[in-house]
């Protein structure tokens, strides 16, 4: 019934305060909702809001922070490794990896590509450190590998100042801009409405309701995201089709055959040194934002610390490698086929139509995925892939909401509130999330100014600015064991402040539009990438200076927190300077601890709390810190994992070859 109906356009022009209306021709399409399509949406949010009640009914058992942070460590392997990848994919992969293939073809696909290696590393060389010394966050992984407070208390903060000016507001961003250019509405009402559902289920369920909802909304996305790419791919004739029209997919507006026409290479994924991607940064100089992304980020490896046990860690990751696979065919070619079959807006090239277009002079690539969703969906299949995009967003909101809650609470709250009770923890984690909603919510502007003609670039050149320094803090800090804290402490200073200047001028100094001399500093004119493979060597090259002139760590407090010390019987030393820290981590149940009032009952439900907390004794704790931080596996288990892994690495191998 659906598909024998059309889709009603409405048209509505765009108004922009620098611009006559006179001056522009140009207009921004938009949809009724059809109530298929209201019924479609309806229908998921009910499904998500029921799960979530589940998992908070589920997550009550577990009321110390334990429970909400970790997930009770009772995750399998499919559930960790759908949420690893639904974490990962939210609206700047719908706006974002499908803008630049219209843009500049599958390069982009590199980096999905491209890290899962490292999504293998995680739990084969990370994780058994984490789990063996018992952390709950980075940070607090940090404290216990160098000692003293001040590199923990940098990461903690910097960690939550990034989630708010990157993760949380680039991703609230692109999913606001998907539903303006859809539905017309506005952008503020669209992200605060995306960030209170995200906040809601994370804060009254913790990491069981974040990744039990992930994994429902893993299958919605790869579903909805299929048949879009389906349909794209019957309009245009299919992919051989797709690969000739894409190379002819010239705007009327183009001024030269350089502005608006494809790039020769847009099917190569290793791309020339001097080009978009080059291939020696996207292969080797890359690695240490990989590492730091997928190896010792705080919303990655929360997951993987859920696991049951290291060997469910390892299937989640094998797991979520292969689910890496897949954005090629969920994004990029609908990115492909948008430009084929809407190339006069989504391949704009004159300043003044794109801002009619999409409310960006640099280019509307952004609103490939869009249109798609818009004119080629019947009613019901756009609700779909509406919901989906709720999905995505929410999932990953959702877990930046937890981790950076989790940062917090675990890593500044105590150091402040030495014996806050559990009860207390957990009702700060809550805060937290409502602090960063209206933190995000007040970087919309911001973000509205700073948005390129490709979102996924912008993003890929922040993570540069700021990972290498901090993934070789793990690195050193994980496989040598002679690394000292002022060495770590300095050596990442360093090599940050090589990034955040190659930042700041790239937003004070912006690049030229195409066809326009480029006259910045060569310092500006170098790729983020090889900018990113300085900052590494910066950052390792002091560490290694530093560390030779500054007393290594006592043998007892290296105990489970390198690689090399991983199985140590014992666990390190948390005295003197660790003391503070251990008291906290030890102590299952603060003394402080009371029972809440009775009318607190209904708040406690709603939070997921019980009325009563657990008292455990010393046998109790012994068997849950012996649970926490077990990394023992079956022999027979390790062997199928690790011949997975191979395999996985020998496909990825042959991906990334076939598509050179």
């Amino acid at each position: 019934m659906w598909s024998s109906e059309k889709t009603e356009v409405r048209q509505q022009p765009v108004v922009d305060s620098n611009m006559a209306d006179d001056k522009c021709d140009g207009i921004r399409p938009t949809t009724s909702l059809h109530w298929g399509d209201i019924l479609t949406i309806a229908v998921y949010f009910v499904v998500v809001l029921l799960v979530g009640l589940w998992a908070t009914l589920r997550a009550r058992k577990d009321t110390d922070a334990r429970g909400y942070f970790l997930a009770g460590k009772r995750m399998t392997f499919l559930p960790i490794g759908a949420s690893i990848f639904a974490s990962n994919i939210g609206a700047p992969m719908f706006v974002g990896l499908a803008g630049t293939a219209s843009a500049s073809g599958i390069g982009g696909m590199i980096y999905e590509w491209h890290a899962i290696p490292f999504i293998l590393m995680l739990s084969w060389v990370f994780v058994p450190v984490f789990t063996a010394c018992g952390v709950f966050t980075m940070p607090e992984y940090i404290r216990r590998r160098y000692g003293r407070e001040r590199l923990r208390t940098y990461l903690s903060v910097l960690s939550i100042l990034l989630y708010v000016l990157t993760k949380i507001s680039v991703e609230m961003y692109a999913g606001a801009v998907f539903v303006q250019i859809l539905f017309g509405w506005n952008i503020y009402i669209a992200a605060i409405a995306m960030l209170a559902f995200s906040a809601i289920f994370t804060m009254t369920g913790g990491l069981t309701a974040v990744i039990f909802t992930d994994t429902m909304q893993t299958v919605i996305l790869v579903a909805g995201a299929f048949v879009l790419m389906g349909i794209s791919l019957e309009k245009v004739g299919g992919y051989e089709a797709l690969q000739e029209k894409y190379m002819r997919a010239v705007p009327s507006d183009a001024v030269n055959s350089t502005c608006g026409s494809p790039r020769p290479d847009s099917f190569s994924l290793l791309r020339d040194v001097t080009s978009d991607y080059p291939w020696i940064g996207t292969l080797f100089f890359n690695i240490p934002a990989d590492i730091w992304f997928w190896c010792s980020d705080q919303i990655m490896v929360q997951r993987s610390l859920s696991a049951k046990s290291l060997s469910h860690a390892k299937g989640g990751s094998v797991v979520a490698g292969y689910l890496k696979v897949l954005p090629f065919y969920l994004f990029v070619i609908p990115g492909l086929a948008a430009r084929v079959l809407y190339t006069d807006e989504v391949a704009c090239v004159d300043p003044e139509k794109c801002r009619c277009i999409c409310d960006n002079p640099s280019g509307c690539s952004n609103i490939a995925y869009p249109l798609l969703v818009l004119r080629i969906l019947n009613p019901g299949l756009r609700g779909l892939m509406v919901a989906a995009l709720f999905a995505a967003v929410m999932s990953t909101l959702s877990s930046v909401f937890n981790s950076a809650s989790s940062i917090f609470t675990m890593d500044l709250w105590r150091r402040c509130r030495t014996r806050a009770s559990q009860w207390e923890l957990l009702i700060v984690g809550r805060v937290v999330v409502l602090v960063l909603m209206g933190l995000a919510i007040l970087w919309i502007p911001v973000m509205s100014a700073a948005q390129g003609d490709q979102l996924w670039q912008y993003f890929q050149m922040l993570m540069s600015a700021v990972g290498p320094p901090w993934a070789m803090v793990y690195i050193m800090g994980v496989f040598w064991t002679r690394t000292t804290e002022p060495a770590a402490f300095y050596g990442m200073l360093g090599g940050q402040t090589l990034g955040f200047a190659r930042l700041i001028l790239a937003f004070v100094y912006l690049a030229p539009p195409c066809g326009e001399e480029d006259t910045r500093y060569t310092f500006l004119k170098i790729h983020f990438l090889y900018v990113a493979a300085m900052e590494a060597a910066v950052a390792g090259g002091l560490m290694v200076a530093i560390t030779f002139v500054t007393p290594s760590r006592p043998v007892n407090k290296l105990r489970r927190v390198t690689y090399w010390t991983r199985n140590d019987p014992q666990m390190p030393d948390v005295s003197e300077d660790e003391e503070e820290d251990g008291k906290e981590r030890n102590s299952p149940q603060s003394e402080t601890d009371v029972t809440p009032a009775k009318r607190s009952t209904r708040l406690e439900i709603i939070c997921g709390m019980e009325t009563r907390p657990k008292t455990l004794s010393r046998e109790e704790a012994a068997l849950l810190q012996q649970k926490m931080t077990s990394i023992k596996e079956r022999p027979k288990v390790r062997r199928l994992l690790d011949a997975n892994a191979i395999i996985l690495l020998a496909v990825t191998t042959f991906i990334i070859a076939y598509y050179r």
